[in-house]
C-alpha cells in the first residue's frame, strides 16, 4: 500500500514516523498545502492539515480515485462532511475516512462500544489537560495573533474551560483579538481565557489525554461504570489513528463499499496489519 502525507505540520511529521514503521505500508511522498495535488500518485493520502481545508483536498484527490483519511475535528461538522465526501467518493469508486484522530476517532470507537455495554446511561469525555490541535490552528489563525498555544483544562463531567496563550501581531489590539476569538466555532461554547505571552517558547507541549466516563444500567442493572484513560502524545497518536485508517480505506474499497465512513462504521480489525485468521485467533 502506497500512503503520501499532504501538510508537514506536527501531524505530518508523526505521521512519517508511523509509516516508517508499518510492515505494510510505503511511504508514497510528502507534499505541502500549496504543492500541485495533481502530481501525487498514492493509493490513499493522509490530509494532515488544517481542519478547514480537509474538505477540499478530500475532494480534489476523491475525483482522481485516490482514497484520504483526515483528522477532521469540528464535532458538530462531522456528519455534514462526511455527507459531502460520500457523493464523490461513491462517483470515483473511492474511500474517505473522515475524523480519524483520536477525538473523534479512536475515542468515539470507545464511547460506541460503552453504549453498547451500558445502554441507559450517560457518558462524560473529559479531555486534557494538555495541547488540542485544532483549537491550536483555529488560534493561529486568527487576525492579530502571530502565534498560540490552546490548552484544554477538564471541569469535570465533560466540561471544559480553554486557556489560550498567544503571541500578539504588533499593533494588534488585544481586546479585538480577544472578541475574534471567543466567538470562533472552536471556542464559543467554553470558557475561554486569551493570556498574553512574549513567547511560547517556555510552555509548548504536545500533550493532552482524556478520561472518559460512562455511568448507568445494563439489563436494568445499575452501578455499572465503564473508564478509559489515556496520556499521550497528541500529533503521534492522531497521526497513527491515521495510518491505521488509510489500511480500512483499502479493504473497503477492495470489497466496493465506496463512499465516506467515520470510523464507528468500519469494523476494528480492517484497522490492523496482518492475516484475519491470526488477529481473530489472537484477539477473540
Amino acid at each position: 500500500m502506497k500512503v503520501a502525507i499532504l501538510g508537514y505540520g506536527n501531524i505530518g511529521r508523526a505521521a512519517e514516523q508511523a509509516i516508517m514503521t508499518a510492515p505494510d505500508i510505503e511511504l508514497a511522498g510528502i507534499y505541502h498545502h500549496n504543492d500541485n495535488i495533481d502530481n501525487i500518485h498514492a493509493d490513499v493520502v493522509l490530509l494532515c492539515t488544517p481542519t478547514r481545508e480537509v474538505e477540499k483536498f478530500a475532494k480534489m484527490l476523491l475525483k482522481r480515485g485516490i482514497c484520504t483519511v483526515d483528522s477532521f475535528d469540528i464535532h458538530q461538522q462531522i456528519y455534514k462532511l462526511r455527507q459531502s465526501l460520500t457523493f464523490v467518493a461513491q462517483e470515483y469508486k473511492a474511500v474517505s475516512i473522515v475524523s480519524a484522530g483520536w477525538d473523534p476517532g479512536s475515542d468515539s470507537i470507545v464511547r460506541a462500544l460503552s453504549m453498547a455495554l451500558v445502554p441507559d446511561g450517560v457518558t462524560y469525555t473529559n479531555f486534557g489537560p494538555g495541547r488540542s490541535m485544532g483549537h491550536t490552528v483555529a488560534a493561529k489563525a486568527i487576525p492579530g495573533i502571530k502565534d498560540a498555544l490552546s490548552m484544554t483544562i477538564p471541569v469535570g463531567k465533560g466540561v471544559h474551560r480553554r486557556e489560550v496563550y498567544v503571541e500578539l501581531m504588533e499593533g494588534a489590539n488585544a481586546e479585538h483579538v480577544e472578541a475574534l476569538l471567543k466567538s470562533d466555532a472552536y471556542f464559543a461554547n467554553d470558557d475561554t481565557q486569551m493570556i498574553i505571552v512574549d513567547s511560547l517558547a517556555a510552555i509548548n507541549s504536545l500533550e493532552h489525554g482524556v478520561n472518559l466516563v460512562r455511568d448507568g444500567l445494563s439489563s436494568n442493572v445499575p452501578d455499572q461504570h465503564i473508564e478509559f484513560s489515556m496520556r499521550i502524545n497528541n500529533p503521534a497518536l492522531t497521526a497513527q489513528m491515521m495510518v491505521s485508517c488509510a489500511r480500512a480505506t483499502m479493504r473497503l474499497q477492495r470489497e466496493s463499499r465506496y463512499g465516506a465512513f467515520t470510523v464507528i462504521e468500519i469494523p476494528p480489525i480492517y484497522f490492523l496489519p496482518g492475516d484475519e485468521q491470526n488477529l481473530i485467533n489472537t484477539l477473540v
